[in-house]
C-alpha cells in the first residue's frame, strides 16, 4: 500500500477503538498469545487495568467490531497451525505511517482517552520505550501534524492534555483549551513553593510507577488466563 493510501481512516466507534487498542496492546505486551481469539479479545477489552471506561462487552459485541474493522482493512483473520479457533491481528502498520512509538502512544489513547504527557509516556513506554519528555513531544508533534492528535494547549505547557481524534462528530470530544479555562486565583508566593512543587512531582512520578506496575501485573494475569483457556480448548474441556 502506498503512503497516499495510508492515514485515510479518521473515525472509529467506541467499540471499534477498544477492540483495536486491545489488539495493538496485546501484540506489544504478550506476543506469545497474539494474534487473539474472539474470547481473548473480549477479555482484553473488559480488563480493569489500563482501561477507561471499563466495559462489559460480550463475545458477540467483539465479533461484530472485529468484522467491522476487518472490512476497514484494520484487522485480518489468522488461522494458526493446529488450532481450530480463528484469531485476529491488527493491520495498523499497513494503514498508517505511525512509528512504533507513535503506535504505542495511539494505543494508550484509544484505551484510556485524554492524558497528560507524564502519564502517557509512562504507559506507552511499557510497549515501546520513550526515553524522555522531549522525545515524547517529538512523536506527538508528528501525530498533531498528521491530524490524529488534539491538545489542550502547547505541548511545552505544564498540565497540557492530549487525546486522539478518532471520535465521531456526535461524540463532541474536543479538548478544551487551557487558555479557555478560568484562571485560578492568584495567591502570594511563599518560600516553600519550589520545595512543595518538587514533592508533588516526586509523588506523581511514584504514583505513575505504581500504576504501571499494577498494569503489568494485570497483563500477566490476563496472559495466564488466555493460556488456561487455550489448554482447556486443547483438552476439550468446556
Amino acid at each position: 500500500m502506498s503512503d497516499d493510501e495510508k492515514n485515510v481512516i479518521r473515525q472509529l466507534s467506541r467499540r471499534q477503538r477498544r477492540v483495536l487498542g486491545t489488539l495493538i496492546e496485546k501484540g506489544f505486551t504478550t506476543p506469545d498469545q497474539y494474534p487473539l481469539t474472539v474470547k481473548a479479545t473480549a477479555t482484553g477489552c473488559n480488563q480493569k487495568s489500563n482501561r477507561d471506561p471499563v466495559t462489559d462487552y460480550d463475545e458477540s459485541d467483539v465479533a461484530d467490531a472485529l468484522e467491522e474493522l476487518r472490512q476497514l482493512g484494520l484487522v485480518a483473520e489468522v488461522y494458526a497451525d493446529g488450532s481450530r479457533a480463528v484469531r485476529f491481528r491488527h493491520y495498523m502498520r499497513h494503514r498508517f505511517t505511525f512509528s512504533e512509538q507513535q503506535l504505542a502512544i495511539m494505543c494508550e489513547l484509544l484505551l484510556r482517552g485524554r492524558q497528560q504527557l507524564g502519564e502517557l509516556r509512562t504507559r506507552a513506554s511499557r510497549m515501546r520505550r520513550i526515553e524522555s519528555q522531549d522525545q515524547l513531544r517529538e512523536q506527538l508533534e508528528d501525530l498533531l501534524n498528521l491530524g490524529f492528535l488534539q491538545t489542550s494547549g502547547s505541548l511545552e505547557r505544564r498540565g497540557v492534555e492530549v487525546d486522539h481524534t478518532f471520535y465521531g462528530d456526535r461524540e463532541n470530544m474536543q479538548l478544551q483549551s487551557l487558555g479557555d479555562a478560568p484562571e485560578a486565583p492568584q495567591t502570594p508566593a511563599v518560600e516553600s513553593a519550589p520545595a512543595a512543587a518538587e514533592v508533588v512531582d516526586s509523588l506523581q512520578q511514584t504514583l505513575q510507577q505504581l500504576q504501571i506496575h499494577s498494569e503489568r501485573v494485570q497483563n500477566a494475569i490476563d496472559s495466564l488466563r488466555q493460556r488456561l483457556d487455550r489448554i482447556e480448548r486443547e483438552l476439550g474441556i468446556d
